[in-house]
C-alpha cells in the first residue's frame, strides 16, 4: 500500500443553523456511496440492458487510412440467417455531420466536422463506413466480416509538423493569444533558452468501452442507456438530428467504468444507433470491442511546442514565447479546438510572466480524431515548459529550485489576472501561494531522503535523479449547472444533479454537500445523476466541475430546502421561522426540542388539499436551482518524483512519487487521495509507455495491450500525498476547487525532469529530453552515444 502524508483542512459550508452534527460531514473522509453497489456487482452498467426482441450491432470501418469510396457491396451480409439490416452512408437522411460543444476562439470548424457514415472519401483508419444489425452479437459479427469495401487509396498526411517545412498540411485553426511586450523582453534578455519539444499521441482506456442501448418504445421515444458525460447535450443534438422533439428522447443514468474525457462526447455511434432502433422498431444494443476503442475513440496530447524564454541575468523571466502545433486528426469533433486553446492559454502557469507570446496551428492528419484526455492542454503545456525552465537554469548558472522560487507568484500577488481568455471566461488566478507550497513540497521530499537516496544510489554507480515540475489547472468551468432537491414522502433527501457518474465518487460528493445543510445522515441521502428525465437542465461532468458548480448548485438547492421546510413546520407548529432550528431528519422549536415534525410529517402537509398551504402554492417539497459563474478558480501543486534508470535496458523506473495540491476545500479526502493516485499512473503512462503510432500508410501500430503498452502496479511506485486546502476559491460558496486532475497535469513536467537530472549525473547541462514518451529506446539511444564519447 503507498505511503500517505495528508494535510487538509476544509473550511464548513454555510448552512442553515441545526442542532446536530458539531462537525462538517465536508471534509470528512465518508465511505463512497457507490462503493456498496460497485463492489457487490450491484452495478448497473450500459450493457447490462436487456430488451425483449433485442438486436445486436456492429461497425463496419474503414481500413485505410485516406481514400476514395470506389464500392460498398453489403449484399452476402444481408442474406446471412439472423441479419436484420445493414446500413451505409447511402440509407442517411442528409448527410448528418456531428456539432461542436463549445465553440471558442470564432473558428468556423463546419467544414471539418465529423460525418456519422463516411459517404465518398474515407480520412482513417477506424471511421465508420456501414453498420450491421442482427438477431446476436455473433451473427453481427459475421455478418461485418462479410460486407467488402473497395477503397481507391490516396496520399495520407501523418506528420502535421512538416507544415514549417512546406508540406501541404490542412490547417483547421490559426489563432494566437497573449500580453505584455513580447520583442522588448526578447530585446533586453541578458540569456535567451529555447527548446522543442514532442508530446506524443496517446489517450484514456478506461475499464469499460462504450456502449449503447436504445429502445424505442412508444409514442416514438427514445430510452437509451450509455450515454455519459453530457447527456443533456447529447439528447439535444440527436434530437436536432433525428428531427425528434427532445422530451421524447429519455437519457438514463449508468454507471460507468471510466471516463477521463473521452467517454460520452457525441461519437458517430450516438446517432447511429437510435436511428437503426427507429428504423428497425426494435432495441439495439452496442458495445465497442478494445480494438474499436484504440482507434475510433477521441485520441489526445500530440503537439509540437516550439518554446523561448527571454531571462536577466539573474534568471527572472522576462518573457515566454509558445509556437505549437497541434495534429487533431481527420476531423473537428465535439471538443472543436478547446486543447490547443487550453493548452496555449495555460502554457504561462504559476509563473510570473510580464510578457507572453503564444501561436497555435490546428493541424489535420489520417488518423483517429483529436479530442479531451484528463488535463487536456495541461498537461501538455506543462511537460514542455518545465522541461524549458529546466535547461534554462542550466544555461544561466542557476539551480532549477532556485530559478523556480524566484519566478513563481506568491500570495500578494494574487489575484493576478493575465488579459487573455479561454473557455470563454478571462484568466484570473485567484487565491494562492504557488511559492509557499512548491517551498513545502521539497521540504517533504527532503523528510523523506529523497535527495540522500539518489546521492547513495550515484555513488554505487546508478543512474538515478530527483524530477521536480510545478503546474496550474484550472476547474469550475461554467457558465451554470442546475440541481434539483426533494423531500420523499419518507423523508429521505433526493438529489438530481446535472452531474453524471463516471466513477470519479460525484453521489458521496454531493451527499456530502447536501448533509451539511439538510443532516439526515448520508444514508438518507439519495443522489441521481445524469437522467435527462428528472433534471434535463444538467451540464454533464467534465473539466472538474462537478464538485465547484454541480455542488454549488446542490448547496444553494439544499439551502432552499431547509428553508421550506422551515417555513412549513413554523405554520404546523406556529412558530416563526426564527424560533426553528433543522436537527437531524426534523424541525424543532429552539426552546422546547418536544415541538418538532419530521421531514415525513411536513411532506404530507405539503400535498394537495393541505390546510397548510396557501392558495396557489405548490404542493411537495422540491427545489430546483441554477448556479451560474462567470470565472473559474485555479489549482494548483507540485510534483517530484525519484527516477531511477536501467543502463541494460533503458527502463526508467520510478521509485517514488510525491504530488502536493492546493484544492480550496477538501470535501473528501480519501476520494481526492483517488484521484491524485490515479493521475499518477495514467501520467506514468503517458509519460514513458503509451504511444498510438502510424505506419508510412496510416495503418495504426498501437491496436491491442501488446503494443499499446499501460502502466501496471509493478511500474506504480509508492506515493506521497501533500492535500493542501488554505485558499478556499472565492468564485463559489463551496470554497472547492476541482481535484479530478492535479495528478495527472505535471507528470510529463515531472518525469522528464527527472530522466533529465539522472542522465546529466551532477551536470545539468549535460543533456535534454525533447520527447514524450520518454521509451526505454529513447533513453537507450542517449546512453549508448555518452558511452562512446566517453571511450
Amino acid at each position: 500500500m503507498p505511503n500517505d502524508t495528508s494535510m487538509t483542512t476544509a473550511p464548513a459550508a454555510a448552512k442553515v443553523p441545526t442542532a446536530s452534527l458539531p462537525e462538517t460531514v465536508v471534509g470528512s473522509r465518508a465511505a463512497r456511496k457507490e462503493d456498496q453497489r460497485l463492489l457487490s456487482g450491484a452495478g448497473n452498467f450500459g450493457h447490462d440492458m436487456q430488451r425483449p426482441r433485442m438486436t445486436h450491432a456492429r461497425v463496419i470501418r474503414s481500413g485505410v487510412a485516406h481514400g476514395r469510396i470506389i464500392n460498398i457491396d453489403i449484399a452476402e451480409a444481408k442474406a446471412l440467417p439472423g441479419v436484420v439490416d445493414v446500413v451505409t452512408a447511402q440509407d442517411l437522411p442528409d448527410m448528418p455531420r456531428i456539432p461542436v460543444r463549445i465553440q471558442v476562439q470564432e473558428v468556423d470548424l463546419d467544414d471539418y466536422l465529423q460525418p456519422v457514415l463516411a459517404f465518398d472519401e474515407v480520412r482513417y483508419v477506424g471511421e465508420p463506413v456501414a453498420v450491421v444489425l442482427a438477431e446476436d452479437a455473433y451473427v453481427a459479427e459475421d455478418a461485418a466480416e462479410l460486407v467488402v469495401v473497395e477503397i481507391d487509396e490516396l496520399p495520407v498526411t501523418l506528420d502535421t509538423t512538416a507544415v514549417d517545412d512546406g508540406a501541404d498540411v490542412t490547417i483547421a485553426a490559426d489563432f494566437s493569444m497573449g500580453f505584455g511586450a513580447v520583442a522588448d523582453a526578447f530585446t533586453a534578455a541578458h540569456h535567451v533558452t529555447e527548446l522543442t519539444f514532442d508530446i506524443g499521441r496517446h489517450s484514456a482506456v478506461p475499464m469499460e468501452p462504450r456502449t449503447l442501448v436504445v429502445d424505442p418504445v412508444a409514442l416514438d421515444t427514445l430510452e437509451i442507456f450509455g450515454s455519459t458525460k453530457v447527456p443533456v447535450f447529447n439528447r439535444r443534438v440527436l434530437s436536432d438530428m433525428l428531427e425528434l422533439d427532445e422530451q421524447k428522447i429519455h437519457m438514463h443514468a449508468v454507471d460507468a467504468g471510466g471516463g477521463f474525457g473521452v467517454r460520452g462526447e457525441f461519437y458517430p455511434e450516438d446517432f447511429l444507433i437510435p436511428w437503426l432502433a427507429r428504423r428497425a422498431k426494435r432495441p439495439v444494443s452496442w458495445a465497442e470491442d478494445r480494438a474499436e476503442h484504440l482507434v475510433a475513440v477521441n485520441h489526445s496530447r500530440q503537439q509540437r511546442h516550439k518554446l523561448s524564454v527571454a531571462m536577466a541575468k539573474d534568471g527572472t523571466i522576462l518573457g515566454l514565447k509558445a509556437d505549437v502545433i497541434h495534429d487533431n486528426g481527420a476531423y473537428a469533433r465535439t471538443h472543436g479546438i478547446i486543447v490547443p486553446e487550453l493548452t496555449i492559454a495555460m502554457l504561462p502557469g504559476p509563473y510570473r510572466i510580464p510578457a507572453y507570446d503564444g501561436h497555435v496551428r490546428v493541424a489535420l492528419s489520417n488518423k483517429t480524431p483529436c479530442g479531451t484526455y484528463r488535463a487536456p492542454g495541461r498537461f501538455e503545456g506543462t511537460s514542455s515548459r518545465e522541461q524549458l525552465f529546466d535547461k534554462a537554469a542550466a544555461e544561466v548558472g542557476i539551480d532549477r529550485v532556485e530559478f523556480r522560487r524566484r519566478n513563481l507568484l506568491t500570495a500578494h500577488e494574487m489575484p493576478h489576472e493575465r488579459p487573455m481568455s479561454t473557455l470563454g471566461t478571462d484568466v484570473i488566478l485567484d487565491e494562492g501561494d504557488f511559492l509557499e507550497l512548491f517551498n513545502k513540497t521539497l521540504d517533504r521530499a527532503s523528510e523523506l531522503g529523497w535527495q540522500d537516496e539518489v546521492r547513495r544510489g550515484r555513488s554505487e554507480g546508478r543512474v538515478m535523479g530527483l524530477g521536480i515540475a510545478t503546474f496550474l489547472e484550472k476547474s469550475g468551468l461554467g457558465p451554470n449547472d442546475t440541481a434539483d432537491v426533494e423531500i420523499t414522502r419518507r423523508g429521505r433527501v433526493r438529489v438530481y444533479s446535472g452531474g453524471t457518474s463516471l466513477g470519479q465518487g460525484i453521489e458521496t460528493a454531493l451527499a456530502q454537500v447536501a448533509a451539511d445543510v439538510l443532516p439526515v445522515g448520508m444514508d438518507q441521502i439519495d443522489v441521481i445523476n445524469g437522467d435527462t428525465a428528472e433534471q434535463p437542465f444538467g451540464t454533464g461532468s467534465w473539466a472538474s466541475r462537478s464538485t465547484v458548480v454541480t455542488g454549488s448548485a446542490v448547496h444553494q438547492a439544499c439551502k432552499k430546502v431547509a428553508a421550506r421546510l422551515i417555513e412549513l413546520a413554523g405554520r404546523m407548529l406556529g412558530h416563526t421561522p426564527d424560533e426553528l432550528v433543522i436537527n437531524g431528519s426534523t424541525v424543532q422549536s429552539r426552546l422546547d426540542p418536544n415541538q418538532r415534525k419530521t421531514f415525513a410529517e411536513i411532506v404530507a402537509a405539503s400535498m394537495p388539499g393541505s390546510i397548510y398551504l396557501h392558495e396557489d402554492e405548490p404542493s411537495g417539497i422540491r427545489v430546483r436551482h441554477r448556479f451560474t459563474v462567470d470565472h473559474m478558480t485555479y489549482p494548483y501543486g507540485t510534483h517530484v518524483c525519484l527516477v531511477e534508470i536501467h543502463p541494460e535496458t533503458g527502463q526508467v523506473e520510478v521509485r517514488r512519487y510525491l504530488v502536493a495540491y492546493e484544492i480550496g476545500v477538501a470535501v473528501n479526502p480519501m476520494m481526492i487521495e483517488g484521484q491524485l493516485r490515479g493521475g499518477i499512473a495514467q501520467g506514468i503512462g503517458g509519460s514513458l509507455l503509451e504511444e498510438f503510432t502510424y505506419d508510412e500508410a496510416g495503418q495504426p501500430q498501437s491496436t491491442t495491450f501488446m503494443d499499446y503498452l499501460m502502466p501496471t502496479a509493478c511500474e506504480i511506485p509508492d506515493m506521497e500525498l501533500l492535500i493542501s486546502a488554505n485558499f478556499p476559491a472565492s468564485t463559489n460558496p463551496l470554497g472547492v476547487r476541482g481535484a479530478g486532475e492535479g495528478g495527472l497535469t505535471a507528470a510529463g513536467g515531472c518525469l522528464a525532469s527527472g530522466v533529465r537530472d539522472a542522465l546529466c549525473n551532477g551536470d545539468p547541462a549535460a543533456v535534454d529530453i525533447i520527447k514524450l514518451p520518454i521509451t526505454p529506446a529513447y533513453v537507450a539511444r542517449y546512453l549508448n552515444r555518452h558511452a562512446k564519447d566517453r571511450r
